[in-house]
């Protein structure tokens, strides 16, 4: 069984004045009932032939500005990986076991690259995102539970974050600002960013965010940790058979190699090509030695940006609060408040601002991956690119995971339950649905010449086997 549309090219732009494809707009018409030509569908002309992108020209600079230049969707996507959520984890598992789960950061950098750069060599190739590329091959039933459960922990996550940005600026005000005064202006800028913002405006705002991660790395340095011990426990792995040490090492792996993750870095590659005028499917089909080598280098520089954070974050936890007993933290603006008193202002300001960053980065990128891997697997329309008012189902799914979020927030719901949920259903979802990415990207049939090869298989399907061994974990520890 597939799903209804499977073969219909997925192009960006309709047939010019033929009847509107979007559902919203076929139902309850307001005047836009006909597919508009690319100018007036899009929210401004986005052929910029000096952008940075993977899927579009070359490099036009040398040295360290053409580096700089070729960094975009991996960066980002490795970036949004390190949310308050994870922020949290990471913050979390640095205090109760100190340095003993560092050299998870290492094991875990060649793994999510791999699995990135397949996700992303897929969206090159095909000219579609993922959601697309995987109810084509495989029974829309199997595409379509994945999806669910993947809008379902988004838009919990998307909540958890909203939440920890509103608190990290309570905090900055010593209180005075209350944390649920401000989850609601948070939410609406990220939606009015989303909804009025053009595509590259969107981007580049998501690069300079990420630049607030590296708070966590000077903190880190700021903690003045053992480099000994630093050294010890990144290269030897520290196991321990305890329940709570196993949850941890799942915890960890599930907060690291992501699900949306993969949705976003596929639907990011996409929106570059259209970025460039790739329109249509036929267009973007197909990806040049030279783009897929650009794409690898986004992608690993991109994860390995993202470990890096996550190692800084565990050893600011351990080297701060694990050192001075403080082993019950389970937020990430509980650890910024525990930096306070004991690593002093600096450290917790730089806590605190790191989490604004990287939870306004975090969440838009949180409810955009899980409406692009809706939209993908319905066959709808409708990018980050295009005019709300002839999109509007698109982004109706982007305002419902977020308001879906905000509202979690303001019904008191418990932010470490919810999150826990979310690394449940996380954990349970990704080991099929990586099975299903590995099985494609070495499916000729659909990726032709740029099938994986034996470094990109094995590696990804390691990637599958931790998480599975990850999940069988997390159901065993449950249930005992």
């Amino acid at each position: 069984m597939r799903a209804k549309g499977a073969g219909r090219p997925e192009d960006d732009v309709g047939k010019p004045g033929g009847r509107i494809e979007d559902p919203i707009l076929r139902v309850f018409p307001t005047g836009h009932g006909r597919e508009p030509d690319a100018a007036h569908l899009h929210k401004k002309d986005l052929a910029h032939g000096d952008e940075a992108d993977t899927g579009g020209p070359p490099l036009r600079r040398r040295g360290l500005a053409g580096w700089l230049q070729v960094l975009g969707p991996g960066l980002v996507t490795g970036a949004s990986d390190d949310d308050p959520s994870g922020i949290g984890t990471y913050s979390q598992v640095g205090s109760q076991f100190g340095y003993g789960l560092l050299w998870t950061a290492l094991f875990t950098f060649p793994l999510m690259a791999a699995v990135e750069e397949l996700c992303g060599r897929i969206a090159l190739h095909t000219g579609v995102g993922l959601a697309t590329s995987l109810r084509r091959r495989f029974p829309a039933w199997l595409v379509g539970i994945c999806v669910a459960a993947l809008f379902i922990a988004n838009t919990i996550n998307a909540g958890a974050d909203l939440g920890a940005v509103a608190a990290a600026g309570s905090l900055l005000t010593r209180g005075v600002i209350g944390r649920l005064w401000l989850v609601v202006p948070v939410a609406l800028l990220i939606l009015g960013l989303q909804l009025f913002l053009t595509y590259h405006a969107i981007f580049k705002i998501f690069k300079w965010l990420t630049v607030a991660l590296f708070a966590y790395v000077v903190a880190g340095v700021m903690a003045h940790p053992d480099v000994r011990q630093l050294v010890v426990a990144s290269f030897v792995p520290h196991i321990e058979l305890s329940k709570g040490y196993l949850a941890a090492i799942v915890a960890v792996f599930g907060t690291t190699i992501s699900p949306y993750l993969f949705f976003w870095q596929a639907s990011s590659e996409v929106d570059e090509m259209r970025a460039v005028g790739k329109l249509t499917e036929k267009e973007r089909r197909g990806v040049r030695l030279s783009e897929l080598r650009a794409a690898r280098a986004d992608i690993v520089i991109g994860m390995l940006f993202s470990n890096l954070v996550m190692y800084f974050i565990i050893v600011t936890s351990a080297a701060v609060l694990h050192a001075h007993g403080r082993t019950d933290v389970q937020t990430a603006d509980q650890a910024a408040q525990a930096l306070a008193p004991l690593a002093g202002q600096w450290a917790f300001v730089l806590f605190a601002l790191g989490m604004i960053g990287t939870g306004l980065l975090g969440t838009p990128i949180l409810t955009g991956s899980a409406a692009y891997a809706v939209k993908d697997f319905f066959g709808l329309k409708g990018a980050l690119a295009d005019k709300p008012q002839y999109r509007p189902t698109f982004y109706a799914i982007m305002a419902l995971a977020t308001l879906a979020g905000l509202a979690i927030n303001l019904v008191g719901i418990n932010p470490i339950r919810a999150l826990y949920l979310t690394a449940i259903i996380n954990g349970l979802v990704a080991p099929p649905l990586m099975v299903l990415i590995v099985v494609l990207g070495s499916t000729r049939a659909v990726m032709g010449t740029r099938t994986s090869g034996p470094v990109s298989k094995s590696l990804t399907w390691i990637a599958t086997a931790v998480m599975g061994a990850a999940a069988i974990a997390l159901v065993v520890t449950e249930l005992a």
